[in-house]
């Protein structure tokens, strides 16, 4: 078992990384969020790993933080999603928004990682749903994002859930409804209607 690789990082593609480890040339698998945070070439690089192991190949995953690693492997546990698909999740979206997907049941959400269908986005939800508040995220936990989201549009749930309904028919996933309404202001006597022009500027 390969837990973790730290060299030099000596080339990428659009799906990989080599690392130099004392000579000797490793690659491994990234999400393209580990991509977009890579050091400079022949700068030094610590990548948390899982070892794939099948019949025919042995692949290596890589992973910046090790609750990202933690969320992959989660993943893979779900009955047809295997790694390149969990990567392809990963992809797609920061964990944290992930975990609150899976939390709120927002399958529209999972569908926009590539390969993802309604299907297999609505049996990931069904069986990580009480899983993934286990797994801290490197921005927050699954629960914490939830229940802040829930306490921050709380003051009325009547006005928060007309705006949602207005959101998601205008084309946004409830998750980038729910988020965007979260982070605005809220005052005792606003409307739907002032609450979804606050939250549309958030998603432009």
């Amino acid at each position: 078992m390969i837990a973790s690789v730290k060299g030099k990082l000596e080339g990428v593609t659009t799906e990989s990384v080599i690392i130099d480890v004392n000579g000797l040339g490793v690659e491994a698998i990234v999400p393209t969020t580990v991509i977009n945070l890579l050091p400079k070439i022949d700068e030094n690089i610590k990548l948390h790993t899982y070892l794939h192991v099948r019949e025919d190949v042995m692949q290596l995953y890589g992973f910046l933080e090790k609750e990202d690693l933690d969320f992959f492997k989660l993943l893979i546990t779900v009955n047809g999603i295997g790694p390149k698909a969990a990567i392809a999740i990963l992809s797609s979206m920061p964990t944290d928004i992930l975990t609150f997907a899976i939390l709120s049941e927002d399958t529209k959400t999972i569908q926009k990682a590539q390969g993802i269908g309604a299907k297999t986005a609505k049996k990931l939800v069904l069986e990580l749903k009480d899983k993934v508040g286990i797994i801290k995220t490197p921005q927050n936990t699954g629960s914490e994002i939830y229940d802040n989201a829930a306490l921050t549009i709380g003051i009325n749930s009547e006005i928060k859930d007309e705006a949602v309904q207005v959101l998601t028919a205008l084309g946004y996933s409830q998750t980038e409804a729910v988020k965007a309404i979260s982070t605005v202001e809220m005052y005792e006597e606003m409307t739907s209607e002032e609450l979804v022009k606050l939250s549309l500027k958030n998603l432009m």
